[in-house]
């Protein structure tokens, strides 16, 4: 792995040891309150602590991580009131990458929007215990490109890696991953059938769904470490 490392320029260091790092945080590698050590990351890649400086540093002004007094730098721990907010914006942007999506339809977006619900369907169909996570922010990376508006891409990329890193309670919902997936198949037609309102409609209902399920899975959390306590 290290020799890939190093046979890549700088730039493409950079960036890849930032998505790695990234990536740890967003699989639940490293948790809330996890430190990140520069020595051993840089073990790790088998590359110099600059790029493993750099990343963290970009993670620092995205909030996914912070540098705390004789700790260094550790994950965020983000407050449900953060993630809320977080959930709000996105309902707001989710719903114009929709109606972007409508607007600028055109074959290869039709193409892979047909792709998508024939994989969701045969998800659905499958019952034998599907991880949805990986589907699930395919489907959004889906919809952000398609609305073709790069800065929106950005942004909405960036409040779902949010949701993914710290909010994970709502997919422990039973149901709550196959309800989500059956939400996307329908927007996913409606943005298919140029229907604008349809498609607005049907995110807006995702987002407060989700949003819902992710309120309900922390007060069972809560529920569950005041029962602990006592």
């Amino acid at each position: 792995m290290g020799n890939n490392w190093a046979e890549e320029n700088l730039i493409s260091i950079r960036e890849r040891v930032y998505l790695f790092i990234k990536d740890l945080i967003l699989d639940g590698e490293f948790k809330a309150g996890d430190r990140l050590v520069e020595r051993e990351l840089a073990e790790r890649l088998n590359i110099s602590r600059t790029p493993i400086r750099e990343a963290l540093f970009r993670l620092e002004s995205q909030g996914f991580v912070k540098t705390v007094p004789r700790k260094g730098v550790i994950v965020a721990d983000i407050s449900e009131k953060e993630i809320i907010e977080v959930f709000t914006i996105l309902s707001s942007l989710e719903v114009l990458a929709a109606k972007l999506a409508v607007q600028k339809l055109d074959n290869d977006t039709k193409s892979k929007f047909t792709t998508y619900i024939k994989k969701v369907e045969d998800c659905l169909n499958d019952k034998d215990g599907t991880d949805y996570s990986e589907l699930h922010s395919e489907l959004n990376f889906l919809l952000y490109s398609s609305a073709k508006n790069s800065k929106l891409y950005e942004i909405l990329s960036g409040l779902s890696d949010y949701i993914r890193a710290f909010a994970k309670t709502g997919y422990k919902k039973p149901g709550r991953a196959e309800q989500s997936m059956e939400e996307h198949l329908k927007i996913m037609e409606a943005i298919l059938n140029q229907e604008i309102e349809m498609a607005e409609y049907l995110t807006k209902i995702h987002i407060e769904n989700s949003k819902k399920a992710y309120v309900e899975g922390i007060k069972k959390v809560e529920e569950k470490k005041s029962r602990g306590k006592n």
